[in-house]
């Protein structure tokens, strides 16, 4: 396990700003080493800010969009084109208006797509091509992504892992039907634990005060059963984005010396 690294922003605005210029840079250095580069998204409006702020970042342009894999670790099973869900607004925010491979952004599958509303099956569909996509040098089910983002919820939740519930619990499959999520829609598709930290880089993102407790408690010790965020982690790099507002009941001890 990699012990997190902390950078605090003064304001969610900032926050979305930096982690979108921090996201070109470790894109380009990516491609530069690799030819390609392949990235996680999370929804939700620490997200999608993000996604927004990289759409308007002049640097974008540096991206060779055509060389980056785009997957998602966790999506609504919603009908395709649903306002709510995460690809939906991801291609409102940005998708839309650069020149990616379509063959390259892996969405989750929908819930009027090839397996209908069988969410097991729309999960092992995506597990298949994860697999598919893992080289031999991943060592492992997935790919080993450059960065994977994820949204850090007000009850400590991060993709569709919910506190207690059984995908956090999940220790062998790579990607798993969520049923009776507490926030609505109740099912849904999510990577687990397992293939989160696949990755070489995880990116934490939460601004806001109604985050700030699970801040709190995902960085002081708790357990990944009762905490998900805790048990998220990259096998290179854990980086906590937070706000000013969502690291404000942090141990003093853990808040970082130096932060924008």
């Amino acid at each position: 396990m990699t012990p997190p690294q902390l950078v605090v922003h003064r304001d969610k605005e900032l926050m979305a700003q930096a982690a979108a210029a921090r996201l070109i840079t470790r894109i380009l250095d990516a491609q530069a080493s690799r030819g390609h580069a392949s990235v996680v998204l999370t929804g939700g409006r620490n997200g999608n800010g993000l996604l927004a702020a990289l759409a308007a970042a002049p640097a974008r342009d540096a991206v060779d969009w055509a060389r980056l894999d785009l997957w998602w670790g966790d999506e609504r099973f919603l009908p395709e084109g649903d306002p709510e869900r995460n690809v939906t607004q991801a291609r409102e925010a940005l998708l839309d208006a650069v020149p990616l491979d379509p063959a390259r952004v892996h969405a989750m599958p929908a819930s009027n797509g090839p397996y209908g509303e069988d969410v097991d099956a729309a999960a092992a569909a995506y597990a298949t091509e994860l697999a598919a996509a893992a080289g031999p040098e991943d060592h492992g089910r997935v790919p080993a992504f450059d960065v994977l983002m994820l949204g850090v919820g007000p009850d400590t939740h991060v993709a569709s892992l919910f506190p207690e519930l059984p995908a956090v619990r999940e220790t062998e499959r790579t990607v798993v039907g969520v049923r009776g999520a507490p926030k609505p829609p109740p099912v849904r598709v999510s990577l687990t634990l397992p293939a989160i930290r696949a990755a070489r880089e995880v990116w934490l993102l939460a601004a806001g005060e109604d985050k700030a407790e699970a801040a709190a408690i995902a960085l002081s010790g708790a357990g990944e059963i009762q905490a998900p965020a805790a048990g998220a982690y990259g096998s290179g790099r854990t980086l906590w984005l937070l706000d000013a507002a969502a690291a404000s009941r942090l141990p003093r001890a853990l808040y970082p010396p130096a932060s924008a």
